[in-house]
């Protein structure tokens, strides 16, 4: 089997200060606020204020994030989306996700919700920013 993936969408994310829960016997939680940024590829808008990315650091240099949070295209189409990913910081530095979209099935971006979608999260250019890589797999 061969897959191909295509990149549909690079985003840029602004964070705040996170707010840490801490260690809770399964591992060492932080929420970080998503602020703010864009995006551009397929499509084109900025990022909602309001979402945040609950982090989970495990001892053994492995981690769990969860990001959820909202997208507005240039053209006033709200896209949620989910954004989970593992990864293991002694073998790698860049985070894999699996992002997750819902959208109305009125908008022309309906399409993102039947797709497979991978992305790779990198660090900014600035202090508290992420950038974030959406492929589409075929």
């Amino acid at each position: 089997m061969n897959l191909e993936a295509k990149e549909i969408l690079r985003l840029h994310v602004v964070c705040e200060k996170e707010m840490e829960v801490k260690e809770d016997g399964r591992g060492y939680l932080r929420v970080i606020p998503i602020v703010r940024g864009t995006f551009e590829g397929l499509l084109r808008g900025t990022i909602v204020p309001g979402g945040a990315d609950w982090n989970t650091s495990y001892n053994e240099g492995k981690a769990h994030v969860f990001a959820k949070y909202l997208l507005l295209t240039d053209d006033g189409n709200y896209i949620a989306i989910e954004n989970e990913g593992k990864i293991d910081f002694t073998k790698e530095s860049r985070i894999k996700t699996v992002p997750r979209f819902q959208v109305s099935n009125d908008s022309p971006y309906a399409w993102l919700n039947t797709g497979v979608y991978v992305g790779e999260l990198n660090g900014g250019d600035e202090p508290g920013q992420v950038e974030i890589t959406i492929y589409q797999l075929s």
